[in-house]
């Protein structure tokens, strides 16, 4: 009966479901797990401790033969590898890991886990310098990640106050070292990427051994540092210290005292460099000023402003004396024109019969049968019987005279 479908009106007791509990993690067998030790307890014949995933806010217990503890020397944030077999307790209703086998990861394994990670993370790009962001010159407020009262914290607020008096910090103390600092870290990494003022965030931490710096070469942070949006500076260890960190954040930092002055710009370089830019700029204004008024003074100087009205009264010379030259040039052909005029009318006149007319000649044409036939010399020349035409002096035509005998004629 107790083996039927649990309901409102059927349900199962407590030992029932503890006993189907124990059941399904009897079937789970030995397993292999790795983590940090932490709240280890080691006073009595049996060792107490908790196994703590470095990633993620998860943890496990374990006990065991507390010789295993002293053989190793495991202490509080050691990174181990437990073999045992998990059990359930259903009078408490607790799990705990019973271990048979610890192993403690070396250095060696460490760092080639490390050297795995930092293979998989830059085939995946996210150490690519062209997805890295640049840092704002002048950042409106600092986020900072650091252990509390801190060497570190105290670099990287000395030396930017020192080099900008006016920075101002956002500060989040955390576990920089240990099972805690994963999470922590991530956790104020959020924060400050919420924060809309934040404009760059600095991660620090002193000096320290491999096991110290781990944190900062875990997965999990790695990709919450990729993922900003805000610019984030890595200011871990020493110079010869590089954990993953500093191939992901934005700009690796060589120590605290390094970021603190490369997150803000020297006031007095920025002051020096302001004045020599004034200075410049004071110089070349006044260079301009005077380029300027020296071309003024030039165009000042030349005839066309200095004496405005001269080339005009030039031209009113030039146009005056043109026009005299052209009015003697025209008098000058008329009057040629009129000498040519009363030659020609003098020639006329000369060769025309008014003239003669005029000194008591008469002008007599013969005329013949077949018509006019010149003009005669003398009446006497013509034959008998011809006929004469007569032009007198006013141009009327005179009377013909027929019947010539002799030269004889009929007065007109």
């Amino acid at each position: 009966m107790t083996d039927a479908k649990s309901t409102p009106e059927n349900p199962w007791p407590v030992r029932t479901v503890a006993r189907k509990l124990l059941d399904w993690i009897n079937r789970l067998g030995d397993v292999w797990v790795e983590g940090q030790v932490t709240q280890l307890n080691a006073r009595s014949s049996t060792a107490f401790l908790t196994l703590r995933d470095p990633s993620v806010d998860m943890s496990m217990s374990i006990t065991c033969n507390a010789g295993m503890i002293r053989e190793l020397q495991l202490t509080e944030g050691s990174r181990v590898i437990v073999h045992g077999k998990i059990s359930f307790y259903p009078n408490r209703g607790t799990l705990s890991l019973r271990a048979d086998d610890i192993r403690a990861v070396g250095v060696g394994e460490l760092l080639a886990r490390i050297e795995r990670l930092r293979k998989l993370l830059h085939a995946e790009g996210l150490f690519d310098p062209r997805r890295k962001r640049r840092p704002p010159f002048l950042p409106n407020k600092i986020g900072l990640i650091t252990g509390r009262a801190s060497a570190a914290e105290r670099d990287v607020l000395t030396n930017a106050r020192n080099r900008w008096p006016g920075a101002h910090f956002r500060v989040i103390n955390v576990a920089v070292q240990g099972p805690m600092a994963v999470t922590q870290v991530m956790t104020a990494l959020s924060t400050l990427e919420r924060d809309p003022e934040c404009d760059v965030i600095i991660i620090a931490r002193g000096g320290g051994s491999v096991e110290d710096l781990l944190p900062f070469s875990d997965e999990a942070l790695c990709r919450a540092v990729s993922s900003c949006r805000t610019p984030v500076l890595s200011a871990i260890g020493h110079e010869p210290d590089t954990p993953l960190l500093d191939h992901v954040a934005d700009l690796r930092c060589s120590t605290p005292t390094d970021a603190g002055k490369r997150v803000v710009p020297d006031v007095a370089e920025e002051s020096e460099r302001v004045r020599q830019m004034r200075d410049r700029g004071r110089r070349a204004l006044h260079g301009w000023v005077d380029r300027e008024r020296k071309l003024l003074d030039a165009l000042r100087s030349r005839p066309v402003l200095s004496d405005p009205y001269g080339p005009l009264e030039r031209r009113a010379e030039d146009v005056k004396r043109f026009r005299d030259q052209g009015r003697r040039a025209v008098t000058q052909r008329l009057d040629t024109e009129d000498v040519h005029l009363s030659g020609t009318k003098a020639r006329l006149t000369t060769l025309g019969p008014a003239a003669t007319l005029a000194r008591g000649y008469a002008v007599v044409q013969l005329v013949t049968p077949e018509g006019p036939d010149g003009v005669l010399r003398s009446v006497v020349d013509a034959p008998s019987g011809t006929q004469l035409r007569v032009r007198v002096v006013d141009g009327a035509v005179g009377a013909v005279v027929t019947n010539v005998e002799g030269g004889g004629t009929d007065d007109a």
